[in-house]
Parts: C-alpha cells; sequence; structure tokens
C-alpha cells in the first residue's frame, strides 16, 4: 500500500546574480522583481499534477531556487491558499523557503510566517567578507546577523544556516571560525557542506585555488567537532540539527519517499503501483520554456519515466545510506515494493567491508562507509 504523505517542491528559479559555484537551475533577473505570471503558472502546473495525487496528503512544502525570497509574501499567501484548495495539508506541515540574507527587506520574514512559511533556509555560506566575495555573495555577514534578528522576531525559529567548508584558500582556522559564529547565532540547523566544482559552473571551468584533499578533511573534522561540541547532531552527510529539528522535506528525499516538484527544472518522484509504476518527472528548464508549456495546458507540462525495477535497489540506497541512522527493513519494502532479502548477498558483502553495519530493524553505513560512500553506493547498482 503506498504511503499518503507527500512532498511539494517548489522551484523559483531567478537570482540577482549566478554565484560562481552554482548549478542549480537558477536566471539572472533581467528586471528589478521576478515574472508575477509564474505564480499562476505554478497553480496551473500542479493543476497538472493532480490526477495522480488523488488520496495523498501534502506533509512538507520547500520553496527553493534561485532565491525564493525574490517573491513578495503575498505571492506565497496566494500560492498556499490555492494549493491548500486542491489538496489536503497536514495539520503540522513543514513549510521552508530559501532566502538569501541581502535579498531580505525589512519585515519580510513575518509577512512570510504569515503567508504560512514556519522554516527557513538561510543562504549564509561563510562570515568571512573575502570568502564571500570569491563565492560571488552579494551579501555581508553583517546582512546574516540582521537576517537571524529578523527570523527570531517573527518567531521564526526554525531556521536552517547554509554553510560551506574548503572554500578557496580557506586556513583550518578560517572554516573554524565560520562554524563558531554560526553556532552563536542558534539555529535549528545548519547544513554543513564542501564546496565542489560542478561541471557547467564558472568554477569549473576557472578552478580557484582549494585546500588539498588531506586538509579538506582536517577542516571537515573541525567543522563536525565543534558542531557536535555545540549541540548539533549530525544525522546526514551534510545535515547536522538540535533535537527534533531535523529537515523532514529532505528525510523524505533521503528514505525515497514520494514528491511533486512543480516550477522551472522541477523534478518529481511519486508512486502509482509498487514496484513497476514508481514515476520522475521533470519540468522544462527555461523559465519562459516552462511558462509557455504550462499555457498550453498541456496533460502533463514535462518529461517522465518509470524507473526500472531493477534499478530500484540503488535508487533507494543512494539515496537512504547517506542517512547516518540508515533505514529500516520496512521502509524498504513501503518506498521499493521490493522485499530487502533480495539484497542479502550485497547487504553481506558490504558488512564483510565494514562499510554496513545491521541494527534492530533494519542497516546503517558505519563510520568507514560514510567516509567512502559512494563506493558503498555503487555496490548496489544493477
Amino acid at each position: 500500500m503506498i504511503d499518503a504523505s507527500l512532498a511539494l517542491y517548489v522551484h523559483m528559479p531567478w537570482c540577482v546574480r549566478k554565484c560562481p559555484y552554482c548549478d542549480f537551475n537558477s536566471h539572472q533577473l533581467k528586471s528589478g522583481q521576478p515574472d508575477a505570471g509564474y505564480i499562476d503558472a505554478l497553480i496551473r502546473d500542479f493543476d497538472a499534477e493532480a490526477p495522480r495525487l488523488e488520496g495523498r496528503r501534502i506533509d512538507t512544502v520547500f520553496f527553493g531556487g534561485g532565491t525564493p525570497s525574490l517573491f513578495a509574501p503575498e505571492e506565497f499567501a496566494r500560492l498556499l491558499a490555492k494549493l491548500k484548495a486542491r489538496i489536503d495539508f497536514a495539520d503540522d506541515a513543514e513549510i521552508t523557503l530559501e532566502a538569501n540574507p541581502g535579498t531580505i527587506e525589512r519585515g519580510r520574514f513575518a509577512g512570510y510566517a504569515e503567508a504560512g512559511v514556519n522554516r527557513v533556509s538561510l543562504g549564509a555560506q561563510s562570515f568571512d567578507a573575502g570568502a564571500l566575495q570569491v563565492l560571488g555573495r552579494i551579501h555581508s555577514a553583517d546582512d546574516t546577523h540582521r537576517a537571524v534578528e529578523e527570523l527570531k522576531a517573527a518567531k521564526l525559529d526554525n531556521f536552517n544556516l547554509d554553510l560551506m567548508y574548503a572554500l578557496p584558500q580557506q586556513t583550518l582556522e578560517q572554516a573554524a571560525n565560520d562554524v563558531k559564529i554560526a553556532c552563536s547565532l542558534q539555529p535549528a540547523h545548519i547544513s554543513y557542506y564542501q564546496l565542489t566544482l560542478e561541471p557547467g559552473t564558472v568554477f569549473h571551468s576557472r578552478p580557484p585555488e582549494l585546500p588539498d584533499e588531506e586538509a579538506a578533511w582536517d577542516i571537515q573534522l573541525a567543522g563536525q567537532k565543534l558542531l557536535a561540541d555545540a549541540g548539533y547532531a549530525q544525522y546526514e552527510v551534510s545535515a547536522y540539527a538540535r533535537p527534533a529539528a531535523q529537515c523532514r522535506h529532505n528525510l523524505n528525499y533521503w528514505l525515497f519517499g514520494d514528491y511533486v516538484g512543480i516550477g522551472a527544472g522541477a523534478h518529481g518522484k511519486v508512486s502509482l503501483e509498487l514496484p513497476q509504476k514508481i514515476l520522475r518527472t521533470v519540468k522544462p528548464k527555461q523559465p519562459r520554456d516552462y511558462q509557455a508549456a504550462i499555457g498550453r495546458a498541456a496533460p502533463s507540462a514535462g518529461d517522465g519515466n518509470y524507473i526500472a525495477v531493477a534499478d530500484l535497489p540503488f535508487e533507494f540506497m543512494l539515496n537512504a545510506l547517506r542517512l547516518n541512522d540508515g533505514f529500516s527493513s520496512d521502509c524498504y519494502l513501503a518506498r521499493t515494493g521490493l522485499e530487502l532479502a533480495h539484497l542479502d548477498a550485497k547487504m553481506a558483502r558490504a558488512r564483510d567491508l565494514s562499510l554496513l553495519e545491521p541494527k534492530a530493524d533494519g542497516w546503517r553505513p558505519t563510520e568507514l562507509g560514510r567516509r567512502f560512500l559512494n563506493d558503498l553506493q555503487v555496490s548496489f547498482l544493477a
């Protein structure tokens, strides 16, 4: 039986300026404001998805980008009201908004909270002025401090800070200082992840000088200790949270849950029948193409394909093995429609290599398995 719970991802594709490390589907604004008609397109997009969602319930929403905070609170209030008229929302639905400190006007967070947002992910990245400049960020450390004050004034205490490490020419002391400042702001959650040079980015074509592998590892370990000492428990490769503050939306991804994706370039995964009909969807990437496709009122304004049953073990493990606590056998069955027993040989081999270990109700990666996660994941390829 397919679980009724569902996540909703909404992509808002515009930024004031494209950062040189960013490989997300984001586009520089050609004017001072994003396209107001985009909200109408999102509503039509959801209407096209609705026939597949009968009997489902939205448990989490994530407004990602791009820079969603470029849109006014009134636009989010209108969109959420239209969506709630079309599908049930859980009473305690987690509704997250990504925001960049440099795009927040005073008082806007109160408006977002009034619109229904109850969690914010703030893209701090660093508190070092030189690092922010190299990263192409348009905000300062002071902007981040001010944004946090605004969040707390709006009673949005459930907020995440994004923080990157192993930045160009970054020392261990500079990286540690970033973590200390982030912890001092008392977010509920910290995303702490290493800068990587992704294909298609400015940094990939013109690589900056980064700390070597050993130095990056030392920075990571030092940062993890500081986070742990401050009460942030690691529960995923790059996610650290205070008790009961794990990101429910991302946990749904990592446990291979279903999610609807609306917006330019948005991806989705919806189970229609297990294991044969788990549908992946993707929407047109360019905002102009996306809005044109939605405007034509096509039955599905995007492409889709079913995941091959033989690929389901890898698809599941690619996500679930990112979690420190791993997964349960019941979860594997519920999300794939397959019994875990068919992977006994592969699980045993990973255990013999000290990459996986059993737990009461399933399996989890060992410390070694987390360090060599790619090797562990690919061992489940068909």
